[in-house]
């Protein structure tokens, strides 16, 4: 089992920036891949970014060049810089963790989810 706990939501005005931090309960060097996804309102749940553990990173479109995520492989913590922030950006941020195993040679997901983090833009 994996416990995510997200934080450093909150409301910022549209330009501002915030960082959200997601703390996991064991080495995140056991966790293939860990991401940020948001749902804002009325809308499906869509994937923000993610950092697999050999590094590699994928953006959404819409926040390329904006938001950059990392992880701390000591501290057990992903991160989500998020600058020039728009209302669009509004939404419940949630913090994924995904164990990869294999059968037959198909990769099998076990993903984690925190409990989410709003953040809100103002215009």
């Amino acid at each position: 089992q994996v416990q995510l706990v997200e934080s450093g939501g909150g409301l910022v005005q549209a330009g501002g920036s915030l960082r959200l931090s997601c703390a996991a309960s064991v080495s995140i060097f056991t966790i293939d891949a860990m991401g940020w996804y948001r749902q804002a309102p009325g809308k499906q749940r869509e994937l923000v970014a993610d950092v697999t553990s050999g590094g590699s990173r994928n953006y959404a479109d819409s926040v390329k060049g904006r938001f950059t995520i990392s992880r701390d492989n000591a501290k057990n913590t992903l991160y989500l810089q998020m600058n020039t922030l728009t209302p669009e950006d509004t939404a419940v941020y949630y913090c994924n963790a995904d164990r990869w195993t294999f059968v037959g040679g198909i990769r099998v997901s076990h993903p984690y989810w925190g409990q989410g983090t709003q953040v809100t833009v103002s215009s």
